[in-house]
């Protein structure tokens, strides 16, 4: 901990990889710390990015490792390490990680958010065995079976149109008698001959042996329960912010760090960006914005204190 960073970044999905290029160019002695052997966030998890501007159509995984591309080319730095706590020393950030601690004069908090699960009996026990929060991930082992998606946004759909493409059937369960996702993606889903929603339903019960077998549902407006035989259960019910390290630091709202455009937190010289921030729009496009400011805040932010 001889080194005294400028900045560091925690976390390199889209908004840490963004903020990376930007503290690159404004040549501040910076650092990404990331916790995950690839650089990339939850686009890596993603199929086809149809809307980041001038890339329709890019893979998920492709747009990540482009990012990481660019970041490397500008001659980025990153830590491997996962920080569990930052503290205020002299006027500096302490980062105190697994493997080591970090003295930078300012930090950026952009470790986003993983999937939130369902919470329901069988859930956990058939994790990996049927159950799965990644449909790009797990899909080809569903090929020409019968499958459940749980949600009714954005990436709910978007799983839906990805499996159906290779599995038997795919029903796309969802509390309410109509969706939230993009029109768009409705459209597509709903054009699929194999697609069917069930409108009014939740997820009670996720049965099997050993593996998931069928769910037991049930109509909100009836009360009627119900089993559906199925081999999978794709989960896209919602992210959980990963904020918990810095709970008790900066200011919250339902677990994201409380943070505006400017990605200015509520602790001078500590700045949040991506989907770990409040904000009404959660996409790679954003995320990289995020980043942007970021950096542009941390920038004043060291001017005001030289």
């Amino acid at each position: 901990m001889d080194e005294i960073y400028d900045l560091l970044i925690i976390g390199s999905g889209p908004a840490g990889l963004a903020a990376a290029i930007y503290a690159q160019r404004a040549r501040m002695r910076a650092a990404v710390i990331e916790k995950l052997p690839a650089s990339g966030g939850q686009v890596l998890n993603t199929v086809d990015v149809d809307n980041y501007p001038g890339l329709p159509g890019v893979g998920g995984y492709e747009l990540g490792l482009k990012f990481r591309e660019h970041a490397d080319h500008l001659g980025a730095v990153f830590l491997d390490d996962e920080i569990k706590e930052i503290k205020e020393q002299k006027g500096r950030k302490l980062l105190i990680g697994a493997k080591g601690t970090y003295l930078a004069k300012a930090a950026i908090i952009a470790t986003g958010a993983m999937h939130r699960e369902l919470g329901v009996p069988g859930e956990e026990e058939l994790k990996g065995r049927g159950v799965s929060y990644c449909a790009t991930c797990d899909g080809a082992f569903f090929r020409n079976k019968t499958v459940a998606v749980v949600g009714g946004g954005d990436v709910a759909l978007e799983d839906g149109i990805f499996l159906s493409r290779m599995c038997k059937k795919v029903y796309l369960i969802h509390r309410r008698d109509r969706l939230r996702g993009a029109r768009s993606l409705q459209e597509t889903f709903l054009s699929r001959d194999n697609g069917e929603v069930l409108w009014d339903t939740v997820v009670e019960e996720i049965r099997g042996e050993g593996r998931v077998e069928e769910i037991g549902l049930k109509d909100v407006k009836t009360g009627q329960a119900f089993s559906l035989p199925v081999q999978g259960v794709f989960v896209a019910v919602g992210i959980v912010p990963q904020s918990g390290a810095f709970a008790g630091l900066v200011e919250m709202e339902d677990g994201h760090i409380r943070a505006g455009e400017d990605c200015v937190t509520s602790v001078p010289g500590i700045f949040a960006a991506g989907d770990v921030r409040t904000t009404p729009l959660r996409q790679v496009l954003t995320a990289a914005a995020d980043g942007a400011n970021a950096v542009a805040s941390a920038e004043r932010y060291l001017e005001s204190i030289r």
